[in-house]
């Protein structure tokens, strides 16, 4: 089932970013970023830790201009519904061409998780592979991608983020509406999930993320749970 209250995205300038206290989070620890709208302020609450210790992981897509956006590079600033489809804008990362891996990387992921899953904790079946950290290791020799996913802590994770919004011209938050005020959640990877309270959210051309603009170029931050299989089905289920 997708996602209880829509997808879309949230378009606007650079305001604040925070976080909340990790040491006093409750349930989920959350960055804060707020974008400028016609509207008002929205609000992006970005999941980055939870008490289970999952953990996550997050990875930087560069090199990517406002023609990967699509028809949603033309929006105006404010939110915006978008269609669970190919075809509105909407991010899905295993499948949007501007954020999938070349197949080569797809297929070798393919390999590693049987045997992964046997020597990675049981909460973090689906963190980074050696091939992650290879190309982590390798990644300033690279002139563009491939693009690994690198498991660090909540704060490293929204650092990384904090990076890119420097002097940023524009902001696109994806993700799932608030019901109640301007905001967007669900700011991550939302298929992939194991049998769980998560499932049934599961769903492709869903994902959330954020896309920094500066100029015409763009990059994307992009995050998922480490228990979040990259391997999927039509319905965004496990494979």
């Amino acid at each position: 089932m997708p996602l209880d209250h829509g997808y879309g995205v949230a378009i606007g300038t650079y305001v604040s970013f925070t976080r909340e206290d990790p040491d006093d989070f409750g349930h989920w620890y959350h960055g804060i970023l707020r974008i400028a709208t016609p509207d008002g302020q929205y609000e992006a609450a970005l999941d980055v830790d939870t008490p289970s210790g999952v953990g996550v992981s997050y990875r930087i897509t560069t090199g990517l201009t406002i023609t990967s956006l699509g028809e949603v590079a033309t929006l105006d600033d404010g939110f915006h519904a978008l269609a669970r489809d190919d075809s509105s804008g909407a991010l899905d990362y295993l499948r949007s061409p501007a954020l999938r891996e070349p197949t080569i990387l797809e297929q070798l992921r393919w390999a590693t998780p049987v045997w992964l899953r046997n020597a990675a904790p049981a909460a973090q079946p689906w963190g980074p592979t050696p091939i992650d950290v290879v190309l982590e290791m390798a990644r300033d020799s690279l002139p563009r991608g491939p693009f690994p996913w690198i498991a660090r802590d909540g704060d490293q994770t929204l650092n990384k983020l904090g990076d890119l919004l420097t002097d940023a011209t524009r902001i696109y938050i994806f993700g799932e509406p608030f019901t109640d005020g301007l905001g967007v959640h669900n700011v991550h990877y939302n298929q992939g999930d194991p049998p769980g309270p998560h499932q049934d959210d599961d769903g492709i051309w869903q994902d959330g993320a954020v896309l920094v603009q500066h100029g015409d170029q763009v990059t994307a931050w992009q995050v998922k749970f480490n228990s979040q299989a990259l391997h999927t089905d039509s319905h965004g289920l496990p494979i």
